[in-house]
């Protein structure tokens, strides 16, 4: 199984927005939640919808030099967001299902039985072969040789069955719901500095065949994955030709799905969408535009295809906010913009959903939902 994008013939022509700007569809991006407190901002870094009713989006409320980290919940489908205070900054969320979620923080991992709206603190990642307790310090992906493998997102098939992706080249699992972590051995084996070098994502394209990726450093940046065929109870490395840093993959129906590459800023495209089969390997670019920087992708049961994503300010990243960005498309070949409200500007764009809903978080304190 071999990841290798096929560069000479995509399936798309390439274009700029104007040039593919097909009639708008008939939806339109709603605003739903929008931070507003004064001499304050809300960075939100996550968003999970377990369900069409419930939602949970977690962040970071900066005010002057004091922070509180908190969770945004609805239960009405995103009519009212309630908010709860966390103890510890957040970093990734996860749900199984409407009830049952987990929260990676700096400092540990969390477990909600109640869709987010009060959190119980787990027993410390452990993993006995790698020495003792796993450092979840938010510096970690920029200080990895302080920190012996800090955890960036959990994945769990049941309450018990899960895996922690982490930098210096580790993945765990668990078999006893979070009490005790063992290493998959197969994580290390790829070329590369573990101490700059990290998983990232993982997700499973059918309830036996996963994949798990990342990327290893200094540039040229090169793709890390990992892939099963067993339900997770065996990884293998998977071979690949990818420069740049795979930052996530979401699967539809069938296991098919997208991937996202984004690409440094000395790169012509900021960023590149594959279209993707597994367990077969089997992938080619669906997307690529100069001025488009994708941030997100998403594919629902109903096949239809999103980018979500920021309007490009040059070769090199931009500290201003700029103006969100999402397509949609059917064929992987047309996309259509779909309309979004005029203060939906932001440095990062978010996707989740459940079933056809869908919702999109900015890191500036936005929620917005998809409406007919």
């Amino acid at each position: 199984m071999v990841i290798r994008p096929r560069l000479a013939r995509p399936v798309f022509a390439l274009c700029t927005l104007a040039t593919c700007a097909a009639p708008l569809a008939a939806q339109r991006w709603q605003m739903q939640y929008l931070y507003g407190e004064a001499k304050s901002a809300l960075s939100i870094v996550d968003i999970q919808c377990p369900s069409a009713s419930r939602c949970v989006a977690a962040g970071v409320i900066t005010q002057g030099g004091r922070v509180k980290f908190v969770a945004l919940v609805t239960s009405d489908g995103g009519a009212h967001w309630r908010t709860v205070t966390l103890k510890e900054r957040p970093l990734s969320l996860f749900f199984l299902n409407e009830g049952f979620g987990w929260m990676v923080t700096e400092k540990g991992l969390w477990r909600t039985a109640e869709a987010g709206k009060s959190w119980t603190k787990l027993p410390n990642v452990r993993a006995p072969e790698l020495g003792g307790s796993i450092s979840l310090n938010a510096k970690g992906l920029h200080m990895l040789h302080n920190a012996r493998a800090p955890v960036l997102r959990v994945l769990f098939a049941g309450e018990n069955n899960g895996w922690a992706v982490c930098g210096n080249k580790t993945v765990l699992k668990t078999h006893d719901g979070a009490r005790h972590w063992s290493s998959v051995r197969a994580a290390a084996e790829p070329p590369g500095d573990p101490r700059s070098s990290a998983y990232r994502w993982i997700a499973f394209a059918t309830p036996q065949a996963g994949l798990i990726v990342g990327s290893t450093n200094p540039p040229p940046s090169g793709s890390l994955a990992l892939g099963t065929t067993d339900g997770g109870n065996t990884w293998k490395s998977v071979p690949g030709s990818i420069f740049g840093e795979i930052t996530l993959v979401r699967f539809g129906g069938a296991g098919t799905g997208l991937g996202l590459i984004e690409h440094a800023p000395s790169s012509q495209y900021p960023s590149e969408v594959l279209s993707l089969s597994w367990p077969s390997g089997k992938n080619e670019v669906v997307y690529r535009d100069e001025s488009f920087s994708v941030r997100d992708v998403w594919v629902t049961p109903g096949g239809v295809y999103y980018l979500a994503g920021l309007m490009a300010a040059g070769r090199r990243p931009s500290l201003v906010p700029q103006k969100v960005k999402v397509l949609k498309s059917s064929d992987l070949k047309e996309w259509t913009p779909v309309a979004a409200d005029d203060r939906a500007v932001a440095n990062r764009a978010m996707l989740a959903g459940a079933g056809e809903d869908l919702w999109l978080a900015t890191d500036n304190g936005m929620i917005l939902k998809l409406a007919p």
